[in-house]
């Protein structure tokens, strides 16, 4: 896992990932989507859409598109970013008694996950909101979590063959390495993202992704859903990709290192 999507290390990943092409370097493809969606009025609230995961007009289209889905229906328990774009996601997975992890802002504490249990909350439009999940939401330790059967990423960008560009932070990807490395999830275990269609990047342009990126199986947009072939993810936490400090700021990292 990168200690920086826009690090050296990740830098140095990228770099060899050509294939005889010149794959475009993710921080250009974010900066154009981002002003595309500005300027193309397909951005939602918040504004500006740079440096985030971008809400898009559509995205209660997408998460219906989503919940119609064979994945989704079989899944009791999904691991959700927080971000607004996904926000119907939550929402929805709630009112048909899934159970949804997110993630701890930068699994900054030892409790790293937070758990809303459709069961112990009375108001699921409030318990999916980025500030209302922490005070709604049972902030559980690893050990607590159960196996996640659908996993759903926000994205600033997607290829159509599943590649993936989240906002630049790394912390996506590094949050599926720790649920791989306890067991919560494995190779068969989907990975969903919904998006606007300008998000979506033809296969004629080769990105810059590298072996740590976690692949999209599933890529919806209000308009349609799109299944990649099959792609490899990654088994774990690549330690030489983390700096010392990272592993520092991130309690259960050091105590899988420590294992």
């Amino acid at each position: 896992m990168p200690a920086d999507e826009d690090g050296a290390s990740n830098e140095a990943v990228e770099s060899s990932q050509s294939d005889g092409s010149d794959p475009v370097a993710k921080e250009s493809i974010r900066e154009r989507i981002w002003d595309d969606l500005e300027e193309s009025g397909a951005a939602r609230f918040p504004f500006p859409p740079h440096g985030r995961i971008p809400n898009f007009a559509g995205a209660d289209a997408a998460a219906d598109r989503l919940a119609d889905q064979p994945e989704w229906e079989a899944a009791t328990a999904i691991k959700a970013n927080p971000d607004a774009p996904q926000l119907p996601v939550r929402r929805a997975a709630l009112r048909e008694g899934k159970t949804v992890y997110m993630a701890v802002p930068r699994l900054r504490d030892e409790k790293c996950f937070l758990k809303l249990d459709p069961d112990e909350l009375d108001d699921y439009d409030a318990a999916t909101t980025v500030s209302g999940s922490s005070k709604h939401g049972e902030q559980v330790g690893p050990d607590q979590v159960e196996s996640v059967d659908l996993i759903v990423s926000g994205s600033v960008a997607v290829t159509d063959d599943g590649g993936r560009i989240g906002k630049g932070e790394g912390y996506s990807d590094l949050e599926y390495a720790v649920l791989r490395e306890l067991g919560l999830v494995d190779g068969s275990t989907p990975v969903a993202t919904t998006v606007h269609e300008r998000q979506v990047i033809g296969g004629d342009e080769p990105v810059a992704i590298g072996p740590h990126d976690v692949a999209m199986d599933l890529v919806v947009t209000p308009e349609r859903v799109l299944r990649p072939e099959e792609s490899a993810q990654p088994e774990g936490i690549d330690w030489e990709l983390l700096t010392d400090e990272r592993l520092e700021e991130i309690p259960v990292l050091k105590r899988l290192r420590e294992k």
